[in-house]
C-alpha cells in the first residue's frame, strides 16, 4: 500500500473496494482496508467512479484517501502494538469512549500532529512524544 505513485496509491482503494465488492478474496491489507471503507459510506461514491476520482483533488483535511490512510496506519500500530503502549491506550479510550471510531479519530489527531511536526521540523517522529499525546486524549 505505500508508495510516493499517487495514482498507483489510490488504484490499490479502488482495486480493493472494487474486490470487495465482488466478494473476491482479499489478503490482509485489502481486509483491513475493505473493512474502513465499509465504515465511510460517505466515500462509497468516489470509490466505485475510479475513472473520475483518480486525478481529483484535495485538500489534505478533506482527503478521503489521507483519512482511510489514518484508519489503516493506526489500525497497524495497534495490532503490532507499535509504539510499545498503543495498544493499551486504545484499549483505555474504547472503555472509556465506547465508540471504536470515534476513539480512532481522537487518536488521529495525535497521529497527524505528530507527522506535521515531523515534517516541520525534520526531526524522526517521538515514540514517546506520541504516546504521551495519546494518553492526554481527554475522557
Amino acid at each position: 500500500m505505500y508508495t510516493n505513485n499517487r495514482d498507483a496509491y489510490r488504484q490499490f482503494f479502488f482495486t480493493t473496494w472494487q474486490k470487495h465488492a465482488k466478494k473476491l478474496a482479499l489478503d490482509p491489507s485489502e481486509a483491513r482496508l475493505a473493512a474502513i471503507i465499509e465504515e465511510h459510506p460517505e466515500y462509497h461514491p468516489l470509490l466505485e467512479k475510479p475513472d473520475t476520482s483518480t486525478q481529483q483533488e484535495f485538500a489534505l483535511e478533506e482527503n478521503p484517501f489521507f483519512h482511510m490512510s489514518l484508519h489503516f496506519t493506526l489500525r497497524e500500530q495497534i495490532d503490532m502494538n507499535r509504539p510499545d503502549g498503543i495498544r493499551l491506550i486504545q484499549q483505555q479510550l474504547k472503555i472509556q469512549h465506547t465508540d471504536n471510531h470515534h476513539v480512532e479519530h481522537l487518536m488521529m489527531e495525535c497521529l497527524c500532529k505528530m507527522m506535521a511536526l515531523s515534517q516541520e521540523t525534520g526531526a524522526t517522529p517521538s515514540d514517546e512524544a506520541y504516546l504521551q499525546a495519546l494518553r492526554a486524549i481527554p475522557n
